[in-house]
């Protein structure tokens, strides 16, 4: 697994003791999240677009409907600029100066295609759905051909990409560490809660097993071990 060679557009100057191009850690946070922030230009302004995401492999897949305008624009190779954020924590330092934020983040570039093979587009849903519930795939009716029409999936190889990572407590001036001001980090975690059952769920349905403790994380990792 070969590292990301920093480019003009990924090399990362302001703090980059923070920065990190290999595909370990830019694949662990990947796999971690679920929002993506896709930027584009279309018809000369600049947009952002937020959608969930998936990963397979070296690739980046994101879906929507096949009426999504950013999706037309993307599908035609326009250069996009893909981002995904996860916060892991408040820091509170001494001053509000050197107040931070612990966080994980991934910038891409590149340019996307549509995958318009029918079996392929059903396999990288399919993907996408074990991604999140694994094991939910082999429950949940068939998709119809309709639906698979009315739904177009990207794919963008990871191929220029940076992350960049904060850990650990404040870093304050050293005259401040005898302030008599608490300091440290407040720890913050995406939970998921009791499941919530449809009012119209057939009685006798049992929570499926992959609900309980659900953990995206965790799923992730086990993702990645299996690859």
């Amino acid at each position: 697994m070969s590292d990301f060679k920093p480019t003009a557009k990924t090399k990362i100057k302001r703090l980059n003791k923070r920065a990190h191009y290999d595909r370990q850690s830019t694949y662990a946070v990947l796999d971690a999240g679920i929002v993506a922030h896709v930027g584009y230009v279309f018809d000369g302004h600049p947009y952002v677009t937020s959608t969930s995401y998936w990963r397979e492999g070296d690739r980046l897949f994101w879906h929507g409907s096949s009426a999504s305008r950013m999706l037309k624009t993307v599908r035609g190779g326009v250069p996009v600029c893909v981002n995904v954020s996860l916060i892991d924590g408040l820091v509170l330092a001494r001053s509000g100066f050197h107040h931070s934020v612990n966080y994980r983040a991934v910038m891409m570039f590149g340019q996307a295609e549509a995958v318009t093979d029918e079996a392929e587009k059903l396999k990288t849903l399919e993907a996408f759905t074990e991604r999140l519930f694994p094991g939910r795939w082999a429950e949940i009716r068939p998709v119809t051909k309709q639906e698979l029409k009315a739904t177009m999936v990207l794919s963008m190889p990871i191929e220029e990409a940076a992350t960049k990572i904060r850990t650990g407590p404040p870093v304050d001036d050293e005259p401040d560490y005898e302030l008599d001001v608490w300091a440290g980090v407040l720890p913050l975690k995406v939970v998921a809660g009791e499941p919530v059952a449809d009012p119209r769920l057939k009685a006798g349905v049992p929570l499926p097993d992959y609900l309980r403790g659900y953990d995206l994380e965790a799923y992730g990792g086990r993702r990645e071990a299996a690859e």
